[in-house]
């Protein structure tokens, strides 16, 4: 039942007073009268400029108001829409004395008595809006009286124009999906829904949309505004005919529109907090309202029964047997996915009014024609459900069982439903309406009682969840997300690595030519110093001019080459003088030896070795003896001292040389002499590998022969025809292998004057060479 109109629309403009806050500036209205003052709107300003307006540069709100009753009209609901925007003040013109801030923020306002072109208001009230804005100049309204007397032609002349422009069906079944179904249902109910979000006509708009789903409600909202109001209730007449061809009276016949706001229940798509009072009256049994503002999610559980976050696109449900009556039936999941699935698949981003395809399969009609034929469905099951409950009580029936039968309606339709919802909505004051409007009408016998998707879970029904719930991952979207930042973060490293690479190579390079210039630097260098640098003290180590410090080679010291000649010669000197001296002795004692062998043929053996040398020609048969002369002056026991203090000395002086020189006279001397006299024999040369030849301190660096051994002769003759492990043989010039070692040496007094001055020292030994017999 379509309202007529009668009440002319009203435009007024809101101001924002820093002290006052925000009030009305100007009403136009007819001549002579003034709506709001008449009607007490003092929470319109509040309503005009919602909470957090003043963050955007255009804002919309929508809300309803009370209009009062006169002789001519009765009580009813009006519906306004706000466009909010807001200047800087030193753009101003002429600026009022009461702007006190930087920025100016006014509202124009629209009042009218029906919601059914709010689409068509908002896109011209914005135009309206944004011109006053650029006049600079508020005190200036003539703009705004013409669009007054525009709009009471326009709205008086236009009734065949799109009524639902500017409702998005598509955007809320996009975003709640199957949850669309739940607040459709959830609005039959009557419970208290709480609508939240930040943006404020969004907010609205979906409020809109919602209640526009059940056919002709959006043109019955006349007692919405109010919890008092019951006009349509009081004035609603019983359909007695039925045109089938005429859509408004089969809707009529079926009992829409469902009067969801009635006596107890409200509507108000934006409601400022100064109303929460009329929230929690009592006489307010169910409503449906929006709040931007986040003090009502505090007390949501007080003012809410459902709560609809829409920056969080969620649904919370407080009460338990609400969410148990609201739960979806397989039925109802499976005629909702299918009706998502469509919109999923003409969905556009750049224009979601519209899907894709611009055909009519996911279309705003389309998507009403869905639900109407839902609730044409609900309605008709649920008449259906009450003969059989009627039957089965003992109660009155319309209609006989045998009536019943002939309509061939399998079950009860109506449990497709969900048993938990028919029971609570059979309790709420819009199905009682509906069943006294329908009391005596056939509604199965025009519309099948059946549901639209009537049967169970079947393998499709999974396969259609599967694919949604994937869908919601976005797993493409993530995958190309991914493999965006994966490019960006493989060019990015590449980036780096190549010039780490580059700045590497170039270091090298230049690494490269600095070795290059210090081997070419030593090369120089190396072909004027002298070969026999290592005979002189290396000089102190200076590194070259130019060698840059902290080189990878190492700094080659330089040489001083007058220094090095000078030792060189030094050296010169010390060995011809050495040579000399030993040539001269060798020639004087070649000349003593020759003396006495001519007059003495067969000498004497020496006292000291002759017992040794008898008892062992006694006891073994003649074979080559190699005697051990052990000599223990006093000269001689210094010898190991004097050879450490030669080691630890760097150089020597000529006094030194000569006195070891005089020294090794000595001993050749002896050994020479003994050998002459007859003490070294060699009878027999073919066992001279046999004979026991004592072992060379030179060969293995250590005494042949213990000190008690080398004292006593008998002992050393004994031992001497026993051959250790590991004793030397002898060459065929009875010579054995000598090896000097650091410790023994030559065994020879190096330095015999010194030693006369340490009687203390130990005594040491000289082991005889093996002489080569003369023939």
């Amino acid at each position: 039942m379509a309202v007529s109109h009668k009440q002319d629309p009203i435009v007024l403009v809101i101001d924002f007073h820093h002290a006052r806050g925000p009030e009305i500036e100007h009403c136009i209205a007819d001549e002579g009268t003034n709506p709001a003052t008449d009607n007490d709107w003092s929470l319109l300003p509040f309503m005009a400029l919602s909470d957090g307006a003043h963050l955007s540069t255009e804002e919309f709100s929508y809300f309803t108001l009370r209009r009062k009753e006169t002789p001519e009209i009765p009580a009813t609901s009006l519906f306004g829409i706000a466009c909010s925007r807001q200047l800087d003040a030193k753009l101003l013109i002429n600026r009022h004395p009461d702007v006190t801030r930087s920025t100016v923020q006014k509202a124009v306002v629209v009042v009218t008595d029906s919601p059914q072109r709010v689409g068509q208001l908002r896109e011209k009230l914005s135009v309206v809006t944004s011109a006053w804005f650029a006049q600079r100049d508020f005190s200036d309204i003539d703009i705004l009286k013409k669009f007054r007397e525009g709009l009471v032609i326009s709205l008086s002349n236009d009734s065949s124009k799109d009524q639902n422009l500017g409702l998005s069906l598509r955007e809320m079944i996009h975003e709640f999906k199957y949850q669309t179904l739940v607040l459709f249902k959830g609005l039959l109910l009557q419970p208290k829904m709480l609508f939240f979000g930040t943006r404020c006509e969004r907010l609205c708009m979906i409020q809109f949309s919602l209640i526009s789903l059940i056919p002709g409600l959006i043109d019955n909202l006349q007692d919405c505004a109010d919890p008092a109001f019951d006009d349509y209730t009081q004035s609603v007449e019983k359909p007695t005919s039925l045109k089938t061809s005429d859509r408004g009276s089969l809707l009529a016949y079926m009992g829409l529109p469902l009067q969801i706001f009635g006596k107890g229940s409200m509507f108000g798509p934006y409601t400022p907090l100064q109303q929460l009072d009329l929230l929690a009256d009592d006489g307010t049994k169910s409503y449906v309202v929006g709040s931007t503002n986040s003090l009502l999610l505090q007390q949501k559980d007080r003012y809410s029964d459902i709560l609809i976050n829409l920056d969080e696109d969620t649904i919370n449900i407080s009460s338990l047997p609400l969410q148990r009556a609201l739960a979806l039936s397989a039925a109802d999941r499976r005629w909702i996915d299918v009706l998502t699935q469509i919109v999923n698949e003409t969905w556009d981003d750049a224009y979601p009014s519209r899907p894709k395809t611009l055909g009519f399969m996911g279309s705003e009609e389309f998507i009403r024609l869905q639900f109407e034929e839902y609730l044409l469905a609900l309605l008709s099951s649920m008449k259906y459900h009450e003969e059989l409950v009627s039957h089965s009580s003992g109660e009155s029936p319309h209609r006989s069982r045998s009536q019943l039968q002939n309509f061939n309606i399998e079950g009860d339709p109506a449990l497709d439903f969900n048993a938990e919802f028919l029971a609570q909505w059979q309790k709420t004051s819009n199905y009682a309406l509906f069943s006294k409007l329908t009391s005596d009408a056939l509604l199965f016998s025009i519309t099948e009682p059946r549901h639209p998707s009537a049967g169970g879970l079947t393998m499709e029904d999974i396969q259609r969840r599967l694919s949604q719930q994937v869908a919601d991952l976005h797993l493409d979207e993530r995958v190309r997300e991914g493999r965006e930042a994966l490019g960006r973060q493989l060019a990015t490293g590449q980036k780096k690595v190549s010039a780490a690479f580059n700045t590497f190579w170039s270091d090298l390079e230049s690494m490269r030519e600095a070795q290059r210039k210090r081997n070419e630097e030593k090369a120089a260098q190396s072909q004027r110093t002298s070969i026999d640098t290592s005979l002189s003290p290396p000089p102190t180590s200076q590194a070259s001019p130019s060698e840059p410090s902290g080189g990878w080679a190492r700094q080659r010291p330089s040489i001083d080459v007058s220094q090095a000649q000078a030792t060189v010669s030094v050296a010169s000197q010390k060995a011809s003088a050495y040579f000399s001296s030993w040539g001269s002795w060798a020639s004087e004692k070649r000349k003593e030896w020759q003396e006495k062998r001519s007059s003495s043929p067969s000498p004497t053996p020496n006292t000291s070795t002759a017992p040794a040398t008898t008892a062992a020609t006694s006891q073994s048969p003649p074979t080559p003896v190699l005697s051990v002369v052990t000599e223990t002056t006093e000269s001689d026991r210094g010898r190991r001292r004097s050879m450490q203090q030669h080691r630890s000395t760097p150089s020597e002086d000529t006094s030194d040389g000569l006195s070891r020189s005089n020294s090794r006279r000595k001993r050749w001397s002896n050994i020479l002499l003994r050998r002459e006299s007859g003490e070294f024999k060699r009878d027999d040369v073919s066992e001279a590998n046999d004979a026991p030849y004592p072992k060379s301190p030179l060969s293995q660096g250590f005494p042949a022969y213990e000190p008690p051994a080398a004292q006593n002769p008998e002992l050393l003759f004994q031992n001497e025809n026993k051959k250790p492990a590991g004793t030397a043989s002898a060459d065929k010039d009875g010579f054995t292998a000598v090896s000097l070692t650091p410790e023994e040496g030559l065994r020879v007094n190096l330095n015999p004057d010194k030693n006369m001055q340490e009687p203390d020292a130990k005594e040491d030994h000289v082991t005889a060479l093996p002489a080569k017999e003369e023939k």
